[in-house]
């Protein structure tokens, strides 16, 4: 039984009294526990695919199935528990909360599932990334690579089904990129995590149990 289905997705900006097919009847399914990369040049609607196929934004026409629920007309109170229970991101830009220590990210969406032992299980995050002397740092003391590590942890803490990361490896260097990588496809596996990964990076895609392309807002 599929964890993630999409049917006959469509995608439709208004700019200017200009309207601008983004994505065109785009239909899939993921199965639990699969590696799926979504690839394709700039522009061709990976990061949108992804935002509906999430919840983070609605198609025009089209239908959205996690685990078997259809969110597409949910409520965004609904949405974000769903989320929370259920999805993990790992963002390009790594969306941490300037404010609170790297612990205090990770530990948020626990935190907001009123998990009792979320502290235990940042910390256990942390060491697992090579992090632990990172804990009480602010994002801004932190190099692009371990903001990135703890974006990873802040993702998996409320043990997700579905994982979704948006060119994960996009704004570090190559070292940091394959470190990042590798611990995101590891702690996948550890887990037993859906991946569906956005990217343009052909090395990535590689490392996937199956790969989509979009081009000009279709899928091949």
């Amino acid at each position: 039984m599929a964890i993630l289905e999409a049917k006959s997705l469509n995608k439709i900006y208004t700019v200017d009294h200009q309207d601008f097919m983004v994505l065109n009847d785009i239909s899939l399914t993921v199965e639990p526990g699969e590696f799926l990369v979504i690839t394709g040049s700039s522009g061709s609607g990976k990061t949108t695919l992804l935002t509906l196929l999430s919840g983070l934004d609605k198609p025009t026409s089209g239908r959205v199935f996690i685990d078997r629920k259809d969110i597409t007309g949910a409520s965004e109170d609904d949405l974000a528990s769903l989320r929370n229970r259920m999805i993990g991101f790992v963002f390009q830009s790594f969306h941490l909360i300037p404010s609170m220590s790297a612990m205090e990210n990770i530990m948020f969406p626990a935190e907001l599932q009123g998990v009792g032992d979320a502290e235990q299980k940042a910390r256990k995050l942390l060491k697992r990334v090579g992090l632990t002397d990172r804990a009480d740092n602010l994002p801004s003391q932190l190099s692009g690579g371990e903001k990135q590590r703890v974006s990873l942890c802040r993702a998996i803490i409320n043990g997700p089904k579905l994982l979704f990361a948006d060119e994960p490896t996009g704004n570090l260097d190559s070292t940091n990129g394959k470190i990042v990588f590798e611990q995101l496809v590891e702690m996948k596996y550890e887990h037993g995590a859906t991946l569906v990964l956005v990217t343009h990076n052909p090395g990535i895609a590689t490392a996937a149990d199956r790969v989509l392309r979009l081009r000009d807002g279709k899928l091949s």
